[in-house]
């Protein structure tokens, strides 16, 4: 109790929070204090699930700490598992404070790189194969080594699907979860939810040795018991007058050698062709680089001349940088990805599946890597005017007919293909299908749009909403239809309420008739379809008992697809943070006054 600590970080996500702190004496020791935050949520933005980390360097080892709360409900182990894998591939390291240049990254790191890693948090594996009861009898029978048989967490690992390198400490307690807060009884209320061990604490790295693992039954706060472990770890520490020694010698070998050796290196390939590329599905190939010459080779890839980034904005490369020693070889992952934000372009001919990387080699020559692929066009990405046009689905064109679409020459695409007239139908048939179709599944499924889709599922509607095919819809659960639907709207070419009129949005937020006057102005067909979806969000909203949804947070999820900011003039933080709100407020102010109309 007497004992001090000073802060080191801090680090907080919604309902996650992860702090570190240290004893006053080691905290000159700390640096290259680095953090991150992933939501999982629905979207992969939303950050009810996710995950919060920092990184530090303490001496000279590498420490990295994780909290991390997962999907709920014990059907969801995919998604949990997806979450998991989202959290170790989007966390990265690249702003850091209280920095030692003699130690700082030249990259940015990623949860894996660190020598020793804590992750705890709510993971939210449950029991499987046994009822409420059962469980309960082996809790009261105290044969908690039998129960472990049933624990998803424990038979994931041994798939060696996640957390794959990690420990964890013999469990001597009972589950965690879940109890009647104030109480130590378990949950009492209707649902009754069987007990589970969700509260995990694990480790990496062989510095560490666990001392302590145990639950607090005394903590009666939450539906959870808290955890908490207790480890010991060896630390490197540099002899700095050693380190000043060698690193004079080094730099004194290479003065000699600077004239006699330029680093040198080979790639299996200087072309990649990726085939077709869908909307929404990755397709990723390696590119080797191999060390040829005698020192040490630092490579990155480097923006061409009048472009702000390295590479187009549907491709990825990792590492884009990195040092590869005398007879080593580097595997750089390069991945292609259309999405929301590039389908657009690709549609309407302003871009295409093709780039040229720049491969610089420190102190070397550059290399030129050629990148193509051919973009399966798609209904998202299509603006809405030349969507409510079309009577077939999008796949029953050629690339060419839909760059005539897009452009509206329709005297280029064959008349059975259009809708007869010039108004065409009221609204995208896409946007039809996909709430009909959770009309159909029942809008009062708990945590609609907060629950994120099954991506194999979502693979799968994007296709029947191109190709036609199946004529009845595919067998899909409504949260996929939900972000599908999410991700369409958000995808349109030009939003619902057209860029020019975001300004006039936002200065009228809190005035509902100045509001009501700019809808009654939008273009034909925008206006249609926010009538459309503000109706469909009424009808959202009348099982609100059940899907425990409510106008604030509908407004808050849809306002950021219907009033989009142009991706060139994105506004800076706290801006962008008030406009949120005046855009929420438009919604929530439509929404709830046509609901007492």
């Amino acid at each position: 109790p007497a004992a001090k600590y000073s802060l080191v970080k801090h680090i907080r996500l919604v309902g996650m929070l992860l702090i570190v702190y240290s004893k006053p004496e080691l905290h000159e020791h700390i640096t290259n204090v680095s953090v991150d935050t992933v939501g999982t949520g629905i979207m992969g933005k939303l950050g009810n699930k996710g995950g919060v980390s920092v990184r530090l360097r303490f001496h000279a080892s590498d420490l990295c700490f994780v909290n991390s709360h997962l999907a709920a409900h014990a059907e969801e182990l995919e998604r949990r598992n997806q979450d998991y894998g989202e959290i170790c591939t989007r966390t990265n390291f690249v702003t850091f404070e209280r920095e030692d240049m003699s130690s700082l990254p030249s990259r940015v790191l990623k949860i894996k790189d660190h020598e020793s890693i804590i992750w705890l948090g709510d993971l939210n594996y449950r029991l499987s194969g046994l009822d409420t009861n059962q469980v309960k009898q082996f809790v009261k029978l105290n044969n908690l080594n039998q129960l472990k048989n049933y624990d998803q967490f424990q038979q994931q690992r041994n798939q060696r699907r996640i957390f794959v390198g990690f420990e964890e400490g013999d469990i001597t307690f009972q589950p965690t979860y879940k109890y009647d807060p104030g109480t130590n009884t378990w949950d009492s209320s209707e649902k009754a939810r069987p007990p589970a061990w969700t509260d995990r604490i694990l480790w990496r790295g062989e510095s560490i040795k666990q001392r302590a693992y145990r639950s607090h039954m005394d903590l009666v706060v939450s539906d959870h018991k808290p955890v908490s472990a207790f480890f010991s770890a060896n630390i490197k520490v540099i002899d700095k007058s050693k380190r000043q020694k060698v690193r004079e010698e080094v730099l004194k070998k290479f003065d000699m050698l600077e004239n006699d050796f330029l680093p040198q290196v080979m790639v299996d390939t200087t072309e990649l062709i990726y085939g077709t590329v869908n909307f929404m599905e990755s397709v990723s190939q390696t590119l080797t680089i191999a060390n040829t010459g005698q020192v040490q080779a630092q490579f990155e890839f480097i923006q061409k001349p009048g472009e702000s980034s390295y590479c187009k904005p549907w491709l990825t490369v990792e590492p884009f940088s990195g040092c590869i020693m005398p007879g080593e070889k580097c595997e750089v992952r390069i991945s292609m990805e259309v999405d929301k934000r590039t389908a657009h372009s690709l549609n309407a001919g302003k871009d295409q599946l093709y780039d040229i990387l720049v491969l610089h080699l420190l102190g070397g020559k550059d290399i030129f890597i050629t990148v193509s692929g051919e973009y399966v066009k798609s209904s998202f990405g299509c603006s809405i005017d030349s969507l409510v046009r079309l009577k077939v689905p999008v796949g029953q064109l050629t690339p060419g007919q839909v760059l005539s679409l897009q452009t509206k020459e329709y005297n280029k695409i064959p008349k059975d293909y259009l809708v007869e007239g010039e108004s065409g139908y009221q609204i995208p048939k896409e946007i039809w299908l996909l709430c009909d179709r959770m009309k159909t599944l029942g809008l009062d499924k708990e945590n609609l749009f907060l629950q994120p889709g099954n991506r194999k599922e979502m693979v799968l509607i994007r296709e029947w909403l191109d190709s036609g095919q199946p004529k009845e819809s595919p067998d899909v659960s409504v949260h996929s239809l939900a972000e599908s639907l999410l991700i369409f709207i958000e995808s349109l070419r030009e939003p619902v309420i057209p860029y020019s009129m975001l300004g006039r949005c936002l200065e009228s937020s809190s005035n509902y008739l100045q509001c009501k006057q700019i809808v009654s102005q939008l273009p034909i067909h925008h206006k249609n379809l926010f009538h459309y979806l503000i109706g469909f969000l009424r009808e959202v909203l009348k099982n609100s008992f059940c899907n425990a949804l409510e106008p604030k947070i509908l407004a808050a999820l849809f306002s950021s697809l219907i009033l989009r900011d142009p991706s060139e003039q994105a506004p800076r933080a706290r801006i962008m943070l008030e406009h949120q709100k005046k855009k929420t407020n438009f919604i929530y102010l439509l929404l709830t006054n046509a609901l007492t109309e």
